[in-house]
């Protein structure tokens, strides 16, 4: 069977039948498990009677979030107090039929909860645990509280991006978290790695996976440069071009690509040029070649501009709005949006980026609400409906079940 030709509602998941236990807030450890979720596993969701942070973030209407939705549609909520003796005990009782555990708490508070990797690999050797952290879980920095733009700037990821903006001299202020995002992959993979090792040994592991590490992995060129001596030059930098009525982003990064644009801006005989014709002379004379390319660019508009780009096969697109992205024909072609309903209504979330032939990968059509599988857990655990009633008042075992 075809990707293009599957039928979603006749598949299964790649990970149905595996039970993990999230014990992750805020983006990270979310993430990843959200991904885990899509690709049909049992998440739960072990949240304080409170219930985490992100569920006040906006948009929120009728106290749901849909920024919190969008990392944790799929799941199954479970409402505990770890600090407690029983709700500690619930865990350990939960652990003994789970596969896979994530947390992305400061090193040091599993520990302490007695709800580590060594605390719990005795219940349960087949246990995968994964402990998602600023800096890895030893270490000097292995204690230092760190949220994404802490590790943005402590990476260098932002003084390698400042160096790339002529003229600036002050860091761009944070306000979309690559760090959070890039480690949650980098955790399901390693999750993924160690079930598939699982199979072959019977055996879990502990997987410690470093946000810092993680955004230096961005920086791929900047990370040789920075242990070698490397001639100060123009590189040519990816950027903006003006048009009559806007920008667009062209990416010249081939010979062809760069023949072919010389064609589209009428200045065929540039390909031969002293200042053009070898990539180390562009890389010299990057700026008078993009002077260049505006003085035709500037003179048509965006539309038109792309119109004669995309005829050459030049890579190229407008600066667009992620509203207007999530309009484009693309994104519905591959049904890249999943409609999600929970009490304030229904939203759409994104689904993974990737498609199989023989596995579902979607996100689930509704949203637990806080707690609603508390009672269907404890049940679960050996807790009597009398132990369950008692155990930590109604708002925890509110719910189905």
């Amino acid at each position: 069977m075809t990707i293009a030709g599957n039928d979603q509602r006749n598949l299964t998941g790649s990970f149905t039948g595996l039970r993990v236990l999230d014990f992750s807030t805020t983006i990270a450890g979310p993430h990843c498990t959200r991904m885990l979720a899509d690709m049909g596993a049992e998440v739960i969701k072990i949240e304080t009677e409170e219930g985490e942070t992100m569920r006040t973030r906006p948009p929120v209407r009728n106290s749901c979030s849909t920024a919190f939705g969008q990392l944790n549609v799929g799941k199954n909520s479970l409402v505990l107090d770890l600090k407690s003796p029983q709700g500690a005990e619930a865990v350990r009782r939960l652990v003994a039929t789970a596969d896979v555990l994530v947390e992305n708490f400061r090193p040091g508070v599993m520990r302490r909860l007695k709800l580590d990797y060594a605390a719990l690999h005795e219940a349960n050797p087949k246990l995968i645990y994964c402990s998602i952290s600023g800096y890895g879980q030893t270490g000097p920095s292995a204690e230092l509280p760190a949220y994404a733009p802490v590790i943005h700037a402590a990476s260098g990821y932002e003084m390698a991006h400042l160096a790339y903006q002529p003229g600036r001299s002050r860091p761009d202020y944070c306000g979309i978290y690559h760090a959070d995002v890039l480690t949650g992959v980098y955790a399901f993979g390693a999750i993924s790695a160690a079930l598939y090792q699982r199979n072959a040994t019977g055996q879990g592991q502990h997987i410690d996976v470093s946000m810092l590490e993680s955004m230096l992995s961005l920086t791929l060129s900047e990370l040789q440069w920075a242990q070698f001596e490397v001639k100060p030059t123009q590189r040519p930098m990816f950027g903006p071009i003006v048009t009559a009525d806007g920008y667009v982003m062209v990416a010249i990064a081939s010979e062809k690509t760069f023949q072919s644009l010389m064609q589209v801006i009428g200045h065929p005989e540039w390909v031969s040029d002293p200042r053009f014709a070898k990539y180390s002379d562009r890389r010299e004379n990057w700026v008078s070649l993009m002077e260049g390319v505006e003085a035709w660019s500037g003179t048509v508009t965006t539309e038109q501009c792309l119109v004669a780009l995309n005829a050459r096969g030049v890579p190229s697109s407008a600066y667009r709005t992620v509203a207007e992205a999530l309009r484009d024909p693309q994104i519905a072609h591959r049904g890249a949006l999943a409609e999600v309903e929970d009490g304030g209504g229904t939203f759409k979330v994104l689904n993974l980026p990737f498609r199989m032939s023989g596995a579902k990968v979607s996100a689930a059509r509704r949203m637990s609400t806080l707690g609603e599988h508390t009672r269907a857990y404890l049940k679960e655990t050996g807790l009597s409906e009398d132990e369950i009633a008692a155990f930590a008042g109604k708002a925890q075992i509110a719910g189905r079940g």
